[in-house]
């Protein structure tokens, strides 16, 4: 049942009274909020208020769109404070409608109005169809003789078959019954998955809901989760999106999402219910499942950039709306300052743009329920005049929000511009992705570092970089993968790249991969190399989950995922990237998923392994103890010269009794005292252990070590042991 259908015939009945032959004249309505809001009329009626800030525009046209596809065009005859705004008596929730705006066509001073392309409305809360690559989707002419001028030639075309249209909605849900999980940043384990990939291949996910909000939110999915432990899903975007041009000729998708076009909207591709409102309901429901299982939701989200591309891109919404009031325009207007390396930047010096972002941002949070958000290429959005600035107006608006300060803030600190990289450069409340520790767990585990020295200070929260400013261990999340790169056993699989299949000649995709085959090229039968790659995954993520900070899986990388080396595939919306579910049915993947869920068990249940301040290293505990002591395979303390001395064994002794952590009621926290012992050398290595400890995991056994109390272990090549005191 649509949302038309749901608000009974009365409804209806009232809509056609108020809707006789011709466009109804719209009342003068109001110029808050923006976007659409169906409301009661105060004449006893329903109808829909349409707000669209266009401080240029000369005129413009609200259209409606019939079950037909017939176009009714409605002129907003209200400007308040640069916004244009009416109210249509009789629009119900259902109803597609997108703005045709008018203005001056002058490229050379930034403006690309242009009346005969229907716009998507910013504020859309949901969207109906895609969008369809065609020509005249473009403000310009694209086959234009004369390539250097065709920005500046405006096409005529009506765009509206090909382009999608907004939804009303009806938002009337208080979240009452919803109780979110609040998890403290120290306790968070992120898991970085795709709503559609996660469930396209779930066996006991019903076929129907497969790669939908409501298949993520089935109890077999949410179920993996818990039984995983993980404390957060963070989802690569959901925010409606759009295939590129030159994907689309490809027949192919942009199977990430990163390329956005509405800020509002939950990707409809992704609801099984649904395009005219009904996604809307569906992702609430999948929050609340996940809220119900103690599991936070974060939003992967990308404000750097538009689904618009550069000057011949597709007119689909800002850039006909206010072009240089959107984006960053280069010196010469007509083209666009580029830091994301997708055609443009949106300009968050603008208050309009601020508002925007921070409008869409509190959406999310207060009605849609989600807990926080990673931001895609954070550095573009902190760009001011002179390159990136943490002291940006939009930093200072996140940061003084009385909501958006509470939830959790991610930042993917780079872009592609001079500058652009800004690891440990964010302020305080942000949280950020560590290449840093990626690229120092990657090198030690294949043989890559001379010594220890970085390794040991990523182990230990990457003080060095966050430390300052008054941030925590936490500030950095750390990861080994992500979406974008190698899956966990690709990274031991392949030494190069295998992404012929995106139809890009294998030029897309990172070439410095930090990988290692192990001695073949992809699956083998060698029985040697399938075993020693088994134990180097078994080592990273051991390491990933015993270090300070917040560690961030990669969906599937628990189970063996494989995307057959392709380490870009972002247009891949095939088993690819879809999660193979039937891994689990082998032996050596599922005990691989059994030992990530009983890394992450141990984390939550120990403090000391979830820091939530920086290590100080002196004996401020009782009887002198120290909270991090750093030991040779020898069993003593670590000098300067052992520092710089190659080497690839390092033992990290973290004593549970030497915290300086206190619980609500200021009690003191005290722990068990844990040793991990880390060899990345082919060869064995012999440990002496400071005092008996009883080995709790070893990464060369497929099961648990024996629960005996050791003073020495000798440690198979390439492998981690976990003991404890």
């Amino acid at each position: 049942m649509t949302a038309w259908q749901e608000l009974g015939t009365d409804a209806r009945r009232e809509s056609r009274a108020a809707a006789p032959d011709g466009p109804v004249p719209p009342w003068p309505g109001s110029w808050q909020p923006l976007g659409a809001r169906f409301r009661a009329d105060g004449a006893g009626g329903r109808g829909t208020n349409f707000a669209l800030w266009a401080p240029n525009a000369e005129a413009v046209d609200l259209c409606l769109f019939d079950e037909a596809g017939r176009e009714t065009r409605h002129r907003l005859a209200e400007q308040t404070y640069q916004t244009w705004h009416g109210y249509l008596p009789g629009v119900l929730p259902g109803t597609r409608y997108g703005f045709r705006v008018h203005g001056r066509w002058d490229p050379w001073t930034g403006a690309r109005h242009n009346p005969a392309k229907l716009l998507l409305d910013p504020y859309a809360r949901a969207v109906d169809g895609g969008y369809t690559a065609h020509d005249a989707t473009c403000a310009a002419v694209r086959n234009w003789p004369e390539r250097d001028v065709a920005d500046t030639v405006r096409d005529d075309r009506d765009s509206a078959p090909y382009v999608p249209k907004a939804v009303v909605v009806h938002d009337d849900d208080d979240w009452y019954d919803d109780q979110r999980p609040k998890t403290p940043w120290a306790e968070t384990v992120l898991y970085e998955l795709h709503v559609r990939g996660f469930t396209m291949r779930h066996p006991e996910v019903p076929p129907a809901l497969r790669g939908t909000y409501a298949g993520l939110a089935h109890p077999a999915a949410v179920a993996h989760l818990t039984r995983l432990g993980v404390t957060a899903v963070e989802l690569l975007p959901v925010h409606q999106h759009v295939s590129e041009d030159h994907l689309q000729a490809r027949g192919l998708v942009n199977y990430w999402g990163y390329n956005t076009l509405g800020y509002f909207a939950p990707h409809a591709g992704y609801a099984a219910s649904g395009s005219r409102g009904q996604q809307v309901g569906e992702f609430k429901r999948m929050v609340r499942a996940l809220h119900a299982a103690g599991i936070e939701v974060i939003l992967d989200v990308v404000y750097n950039h538009t689904a618009e591309s550069g000057a011949m891109g597709p007119a689909l919404s800002f850039r006909g709306i206010d072009n240089a009031g959107y984006y960053r325009l280069d010196r010469s207007r007509r083209g666009y300052a580029d830091y994301t390396g997708c055609g443009n930047t949106l300009d968050t010096r603008r208050p309009q743009v601020i508002r925007l972002i921070t409008d869409s941002l509190r959406y999310w949070v207060a009605e849609m329920g989600v807990d926080g958000f990673r931001f895609d290429l954070a550095a573009a959005l902190a760009r001011g005049g002179d390159g990136v600035e943490m002291e940006h107006p939009f930093l200072a608006a996140v940061s003084q929000d009385p909501l958006l300060s509470r939830v959790k803030l991610i930042a993917e600190p780079w872009d592609v511009g001079p500058g652009g990289y800004r690891v440990g450069g964010f302020p305080p409340l942000w949280g950020e992705w560590n290449d840093r520790y990626r690229d120092t767990v990657r090198d030690f585990w294949r043989g890559a570092r001379p010594d220890v020295r970085e390794l040991a200070t990523r182990l230990s929260g990457s003080s060095d970089l966050y430390q300052r400013g008054g941030r925590r261990p936490y500030a950095s999340v750390n990861f080994v993968t992500a979406h974008d790169g190698f899956t966990l056993r690709d990274l031991v699989s392949y030494d190069r790249k295998h992404n012929l299949a995106n139809g890009e000649d294998n030029r897309d995709g990172t070439d410095d991969n930090r990988s290692w085959n192990h001695g073949a090229e992809g699956e083998t039968a060698d029985p040697a190399v399938r075993a020693l790659r088994v134990r180097q995954l078994r080592n990273l993520l051991t390491t990933l989950l015993l270090s300070s900070g917040v560690p961030m899986l990669t969906a599937g990388d628990e189970m063996g995922r494989t995307q057959g080396g392709n380490n870009n595939a972002y247009c891949r919306d095939d088993e690819t990237s879809w999660l193979d579910w039937s891994l689990l049915d082998d032996p050596d993947w599922r005990s691989l998923t059994e030992l990530t869920a009983r890394l992450v068990h141990l984390r939550r249940a120990h403090p000391v392994l979830r820091q939530r301040a920086f290590f100080s290293g002196r004996p401020d505990g009782p009887d002198g103890q120290r909270d991090l002591v750093w030991l040779t395979p020898e069993g003593r303390e670590m000098t300067d010269a052992d520092w710089f001395a190659p080497g690839r064994a390092l033992a990290m002794r973290l004593s549970g009794g030497a915290m300086s952590a206190r619980d609500p009621q200021g009690r003191e926290v005290r722990d068990a005292d844990f040793l991990l012992l880390l060899n990345a050398a082919p060869e064995p290595c012999r440990f002496t252990l400071p005092a008996p400890h009883v080995p709790l995991l070893d990464t060369a056994l497929a099961g648990e070590p024996a629960a005996a109390p050791v003073s020495e272990m000798l440690l198979t090549g390439r492998s981690a042991v976990l003991l404890t005191a």
